[in-house]
């Protein structure tokens, strides 16, 4: 578990003082140390836990250097003019209000010398009106959002309600949140991140990068961690942290495990599964069984053929059962409402497709649109609508829309190059549904080559601006971000 966080109590909920600090932190036991960020100088952050409807406000507070830790692109949108040190915070999957969501624009510098134009508050307010889940917090300064997630600001917040304990999950110390991220070191063991492309930018240096995979895996801030378990049931709530690393877990054993929730909180029921594939900000709630594994060491393995970035995590199971294990998995969790197709006011297309930018380096694109065109998608409050994401790049993205939980109604292949000859979709084959453990709320989806992902969700609970993202951080800092704005119904 990452650190608890000290706080003050309110009447119906509690108040917390958080500060960015620049630490050094041994990230390995052979490892020099490391200089890292964290929040409240830990990486990853404190586990912020709270109970459904009780409010959670924040003062989130930067105290970090001027200089960066990692190579800035003064070329990207949001760093051309700015401060190089920038930091504002959101709440991924949370239902907030606009001045508490970690708008790109609302960044802010130490002690709040310097703020962007979106900065409305220096305390946030979470009032947790929504399912228990696995919610995480992180940067979101524009055009540097990559560099300061992977610099370690990033953490665990978990909404809990009153059915989970009835439901006998594993729970206390049989539950543990498991933050994935992969990272690439120097010698001395600083982080190392590419100061540009493998093939150099005439003109632009340092240079983003359009995609980045470390060579070393980490789990909650350790890299190639080992867990003594007991023989039993335990609840790992799986987020998959990396800039832009895909993963496909497995245990060596080939023991099948559970899932039970997605991003926004628990299934209908639980799913089981050999292999689990968590794109960037994705999270899985999973159960994994040891009770017939005394004294093995099972690896936690990723589908990749570099060693290094094969093994995960290992789980020794070599502690002595504390006593008999009562926990369970329900064949029933949570109901969950569907939304319905025939109540949707707009359904749009919406492209995603990558274009060189002015120095010719790819600049991935959302709708045809930068970050910096005119607001396109304005949702009225409280419709539903379904937005289909039309893939045209030759690989998947995870797309994440702020301010709601929405539902994944099917993927269907459609012939790219008709669609670019024309702008009309033309279909090759049947809508393919869901996967059984994506039934559930989602935040975050994999939008695949070659198709059209169809999600519906329902935008209620606050009017303001928002934006929607490709959740590949390189590709989020360079234009591929929209706003997006809810606005009162046009007939009120």
């Amino acid at each position: 578990m990452t650190p608890s966080l000290p706080f003050k109590k309110l009447k119906d909920g509690a108040y917390y003082e958080v500060k960015m600090l620049q630490v050094k932190q041994k990230l390995h036991k052979y490892f020099p140390e490391t200089t890292v960020w964290g929040y409240n100088g830990t990486y990853p952050g404190p586990t912020i836990e709270t109970m459904k409807d009780r409010t959670v406000m924040v003062k989130w507070l930067n105290y970090l250097p001027k200089k960066h830790l990692l190579p800035v692109d003064r070329t990207l949108h949001g760093a051309v003019d700015t401060p190089e040190v920038r930091t504002v915070v959101h709440l991924h999957g949370a239902r907030v209000s606009p001045e508490s969501d970690g708008h790109p624009e609302a960044w802010f510098t130490k002690g709040f010398k310097e703020t962007g134009p979106f900065f409305a508050t220096e305390v946030y307010k979470y009032t947790n009106h929504q399912q228990a889940a696995t919610l995480w917090y992180h940067d979101h300064a524009l055009g540097i959002t990559r560099l300061n997630v992977y610099s370690g600001l990033a953490g665990f917040y978990i909404i809990r309600d009153h059915l989970e304990p009835m439901l006998n999950l594993p729970s206390g110390e049989y539950e543990i949140p498991l933050l994935i991220q992969d990272r690439s070191f120097n010698k001395d063991g600083s982080l190392f991140y590419p100061a540009e492309p493998p093939q150099p930018v005439p003109g632009v240096f340092p240079s983003v990068v359009p995609i980045f995979f470390g060579n070393t895996i980490l789990v909650n801030g350790k890299v190639w961690p080992y867990l003594n378990v007991e023989p039993r049931k335990y609840r790992f709530r799986i987020l998959n942290g990396s800039n832009s690393r895909t993963y496909t877990l497995r245990l060596s054993n080939g023991q099948k495990f559970y899932q039970i929730g997605t991003d926004g909180g628990l299934l209908e029921s639980p799913v089981e599964l050999d292999a689990l594939t968590i794109m960037p900000a994705e999270r899985a709630d999973i159960i994994i069984d040891f009770s017939d594994s005394k004294g093995e060491y099972i690896i936690l393995t990723n589908d990749d053929t570099d060693e290094n970035t094969r093994n995960v995590m290992q789980f020794r199971v070599v502690l002595p059962l504390k006593g008999e294990d009562t926990s369970t998995i329900p064949e029933t969790l949570y109901p969950i409402e569907r939304l319905n197709e025939n109540m949707a006011t707009k359904v749009r297309n919406l492209t995603l497709d990558a274009v060189p930018d002015r120095y010719g380096r790819p600049s991935f694109q959302l709708d045809g649109r930068t970050w910096h065109d005119p607001v396109a998608q304005m949702p009225e409050l409280g419709s539903i609508e379904i937005w289909n994401f039309v893939n045209l790049i030759a690989f998947p993205h995870p797309i994440h829309v702020h301010l709601v939980q929405f539902q994944i109604l099917d993927r269907r292949p459609f012939d790219v190059q008709h669609y670019r000859s024309t702008g009309e979709i033309k279909y090759t084959g049947d809508p393919i549904p869901p996967d059984p453990n994506e039934r559930g709320w989602k935040d975050t989806v994999r939008v695949t080559p070659g198709q059209v992902t169809r999600i519906i969700a329902k935008f209620d609970g606050y009017t303001g601006d928002y934006v929607w993202h490709c959740h590949i951080l390189e590709h989020e800092d360079h234009d591929m971000m929209r706003p997006f704005r809810v606005i009162k119904s046009y007939f009120s």
